[in-house]
């Protein structure tokens, strides 16, 4: 099946199961997304959802943050992934958007790039989220889901993203990666995942794909002496 065919069926497919999906991360405006799209590196949805509440009744805006210290920060956001990193982020892009851009979030995809802790997933992501920009942010759900499907060669993020907008219209990125978002978490697991029983990889996924991965669900997990080795 030729790629275009199967892009359109999998979105008939996810239009189906996700009508509206929701935004995961919980967030008042375009400040708030963004520092909670920068939390939830290497971080779970769950977690950032669970700590940003005291952080932003501590500090529900822009100079409000800037004032905090990075270590009053790490206070409220340490049991996240890379918190001193993202707390000393988050304290300097608050600044910088006090100072260089009166408190407001830039709409602008290259000039969010420019800020302390934030890379293009998190730029896309605000400018899809925030300010309903087509953008198609590629997570690690998206990179794996892509690959398995056959729509990319998953050699890099960056190619992913390059042949999804390729194949999907623009108008339907922003809703479309939060579909494989949660198509991901919801059916479709990195892990011991039965592909021919998939709503999607069960014909999307290559014979040779489905062959891989049914083998490596086989094998046995290495012991913690042969991880160590």
């Amino acid at each position: 099946m030729k790629r275009a065919d199967k892009a359109e069926r999998i979105q008939a497919i996810l239009d189906e199961l996700y009508p509206a999906p929701p935004i995961p991360l919980d967030h008042r405006d375009p400040f708030t997304l963004l520092i909670a799209v920068l939390l939830s590196a290497q971080t779970t949805d769950a977690r950032v959802n669970r700590v940003t509440p005291a952080l932003f009744e501590r500090a529900s805006n822009t100079r409000e943050m800037a004032g905090l210290s990075a270590d009053e920060i790490l206070g409220f956001i340490r049991t996240c992934g890379l918190a001193p990193t993202k707390a000393r982020a988050i304290h300097r892009l608050s600044n910088i958007l006090v100072e260089d851009f009166d408190a407001i979030v830039p709409e602008d995809l290259a000039t969010l790039e420019t800020l302390p802790g934030v890379g293009h997933k998190t730029a896309s992501v605000v400018m899809a989220q925030a300010f309903g920009v087509p953008a198609f942010p590629v997570d690690t759900h998206i990179h794996r889901l892509a690959a398995r499907w056959g729509l990319s060669s998953g050699r890099s993020v960056e190619q992913t993203e390059r042949d999804l907008k390729k194949l999907f219209p623009r108008e339907t990125w922003n809703k479309l990666h939060l579909q494989i978002i949660y198509f991901g978490r919801e059916h479709c697991p990195a892990a011991r995942h039965d592909l021919s029983q998939c709503p999607i990889c069960s014909w999307a996924a290559s014979k040779k794909r489905r062959a891989e991965e049914a083998l490596r669900g086989k094998r046995p997990a290495k012991s913690k002496t042969a991880e160590r080795s």
